[in-house]
């Protein structure tokens, strides 16, 4: 009989599957349940299960977070362009 999932590991997952396709604000929020969970799978001795997902949410979530930052760094560099060019 295979151990119980960690439920902050299917958070993880969910979360990070989010946070690429629609909503990349929910990216640091996957990277940090995911590591916490993967923390928790590891230290408990083979009694919680789902370090695979903990890992794929952490994994989402990375990619999440730069597509966050990458659309930071767009607005903000189309706010600067757009105070530049002055008529």
């Amino acid at each position: 009989m295979a151990p119980p999932n960690d439920s902050q590991a299917t958070l993880s997952l969910v979360l990070g599957i989010i946070s690429v396709f629609c909503c990349p604000i929910l990216g640091p929020v996957a990277l940090f349940i995911g590591n916490a969970s993967r923390q928790r799978v590891q230290a408990s001795g083979g009694t919680l299960g789902g370090g695979g997902l903990a890992t794929a949410g952490l994994i989402l979530g990375i990619i999440g977070t730069i597509f966050l930052v990458f659309g930071v760094i767009s607005i903000v560099v189309g706010v600067a362009n757009g105070l530049r060019t002055t008529p």
